[in-house]
């Protein structure tokens, strides 16, 4: 699963990234430790203004016939593999989808003293990652949830799921374009050759900790890990 990354790219640096305008009233802050329910940046086609747009979204789905918020803290997450058939998740699917930009994420895994935590990101990527999404709107405004698929290759090793990740080519296809199971496919071994997991201290394990200390390498642990 995906439940913590770290966003910190400016409205004005995302707009021209995904040619989008911004609707976020200059409110975006760098984030790098974003948890679920924390408003978080979303890239959207807009019906009323037939454009894509910058959005703020609470992070967790939450359904248009939902009384309370709260119900997406259970909906931060979709897999790719069920979103299609969900009746929480398939009409977003067919019409709302969205790119959630990010740095990178982290996750957690299992060693003989604790818990280690990992930062997957690409270091060369001055454009960052583009997470597949989903969003809605509510009583309780926008919210969104991030994609999941099977982890592929080396990411494996540090959990059994990973974001479903956008290559560039994909962005206008997964924006518009008809509701395919084809765009739900992981991208290939050359893009996801460029990530690196990086061991990253204890700290941001705590939701009040934020900074880019959070993201700073630590040494390889020498202990031996089991997947969660």
């Amino acid at each position: 699963m995906c439940g913590r990354y770290a966003t910190t790219r400016t409205a004005a640096d995302l707009t021209q990234l995904f040619a989008a305008e911004d609707e976020t009233a200059e409110s975006l802050a760098p984030d790098y430790n974003l948890a679920p329910t924390d408003p978080a940046p979303i890239v959207r086609v807009c019906a009323t203004r037939e454009a894509r747009v910058l959005s703020l979204a609470r992070w967790g789905l939450v359904p248009p016939w939902a009384d309370d918020p709260r119900t997406g803290l259970k909906l931060i997450n979709a897999r790719a593999e069920t979103l299609a058939t969900s009746r929480v998740f398939a009409p977003s699917f067919a019409k709302k989808r969205c790119i959630v930009p990010a740095d990178g994420w982290y996750e957690w895994v299992r060693t003989e003293n604790g818990k280690q935590a990992y930062y997957m990101t690409d270091p060369a990527a001055g454009r960052g990652l583009a997470f597949a999404g989903l969003w809605t709107a509510s009583k309780f405004g926008l919210s969104c949830t991030i994609i999941t698929t099977a982890a592929q290759g080396e990411l494996a090793r540090v959990h059994d799921r990973m974001p479903l990740l956008l290559e560039p080519e994909l962005w206008e296809a997964w924006l518009t374009g008809p509701a395919d199971p084809e765009l739900l496919a992981p991208p290939g071994p050359g893009y996801l050759s460029g990530l690196e997991i990086r061991p990253v201290g204890a700290a941001v394990g705590n939701v009040r900790n934020d900074g880019p200390e959070l993201t700073r390498r630590l040494a390889e642990p020498d202990t031996q890990v089991s997947l969660f």
